[in-house]
């Protein structure tokens, strides 16, 4: 789960870690009075779940009322990322004498939290790690001891050298660090983390993604959540069982089990093809399923074809075959459909597709080289 940079400032607040004042805005007019009531020079900044926003112009320095109008005339209702601005935040500018980088994220190969450092900030820290991946200082954190004094001096002084930002920054790291576990972090970043001409650490922008799966125990995270439409169909088929991601090729997919979604997926590849989503329908023989699935797949303009991949275990081919009859008897389905099914029931399944007349193939190859074919 992804938050905007304003919740994420909140959060740094709700731990001492210092940052500007913002105000949140919604139209032009609360951009004008914002910057009136903050009465200094200010940042007009996109509130979009992406990156790149700087680059794609939704951050913009303002010195006066007008500018900020100006900026946000230009910032509201933009499109970044193919992300609707809706709001932007208004945050006091800050003489800036320096940029750093700081972040934490999880490391399967020390199973441990990583903290991440580096000197060339206000930059996407992906683009430092494929030019210089060197300026990136990495050091794991034992689970059991923490973010230490000594471990949060040791990352500072690989930063700086001055005694008083190290002190500093000793202070934000610890709270950057525990503000990341307490919450179920999986990503939090200071980018940048500046140094300000008064000598003052300041984070001016923020990030933060949490695990789906400890929401559960996050509600006051998870209230968060702002959804886009296609985190909210993911949430709607959750809700119905199923599990699905959205991807950017043109052939639906519908299988039972996500070993066999992806090594569908990768035939898909493999042939050519570009596959429009994951989507596991579970081990459930539920009827019902495969009409609430084709309804996500059919809910995609992308889709040009529908491809289903059933091997029965648990899940019975002849439920899935009643529950596509039925799903085309309720719906228009104007796109081509082909079907391989394999397993328990198998044979009552592929019965009743064929009085149906649709195209049944007899393995995955066959399956993704009809549908790749089927679109062009």
């Amino acid at each position: 789960m992804k938050i905007h940079e304003y919740q994420a400032r909140e959060l740094f607040r709700q731990y001492a870690i210092p940052v500007t004042d913002d105000i949140l805005c919604h139209t032009v007019s609360e951009v004008e009075q914002a910057a009136k009531q903050l009465n200094r020079m200010v940042v007009v900044k996109a509130q979009v779940l992406t990156g790149g926003r700087g680059k794609a112009g939704g951050v913009k320095l303002a010195r006066t009322v007008d500018e900020a109008v100006n900026a946000a005339s230009k910032i509201l209702g933009m499109d970044i990322k193919g992300y609707k601005v809706e709001k932007v935040l208004v945050a006091d500018a800050v003489d800036i004498q320096k940029e750093y980088y700081v972040g934490l994220t999880i490391d399967r190969n020390t199973k441990s939290v990583l903290f991440m450092a580096s000197a060339e900030g206000g930059v996407e820290i992906e683009e430092v790690a494929k030019v210089n991946p060197d300026a990136i200082h990495k050091i794991p954190v034992d689970p059991d001891l923490g973010m230490t004094d000594f471990l949060a001096r040791k990352i500072a002084f690989k930063l700086f050298t001055d005694p008083t930002l190290v002190k500093q920054a000793t202070g934000v790291f610890k709270k950057l660090y525990q503000l990341f576990v307490d919450t179920d972090s999986s990503l939090a970043e200071i980018n940048p983390l500046v140094v300000t001409n008064d000598g003052k650490l300041i984070a001016i922008d923020g990030k933060m993604n949490f695990d789906d799966n400890a929401l559960f125990r996050q509600s006051a995270i998870e209230a968060l959540n702002e959804p886009d439409e296609d985190e909210k169909k993911e949430l709607e088929a959750k809700a119905s069982g199923l599990t699905y991601i959205r991807l950017d090729g043109n052939i639906g997919c519908m299988v039972n089990g996500a070993g066999l979604a992806m090594a569908t997926m990768d035939v898909i590849k493999h042939f050519g093809g570009s596959p429009a989503n994951f989507l596991d329908i579970g081990g459930s023989s539920s009827p019902q399923k495969v009409i609430d699935a084709m309804n996500l797949l059919l809910s995609d303009k992308n889709v040009k074809v529908i491809m289903i991949n059933i091997f029965g275990g648990i899940t019975r081919c002849d439920d899935v075959a009643r529950g596509l009859i039925t799903a085309l008897d309720e719906m228009k389905v104007d796109i081509p459909i082909v079907i391989r099914l394999s397993g328990t029931n198998a044979e009552e399944g592929l019965r009743i597709i064929k009085e149906r007349n649709l195209p049944i193939v007899g393995s995955l190859s066959e399956a993704a080289q009809y549908a790749i074919k089927a679109i062009s």
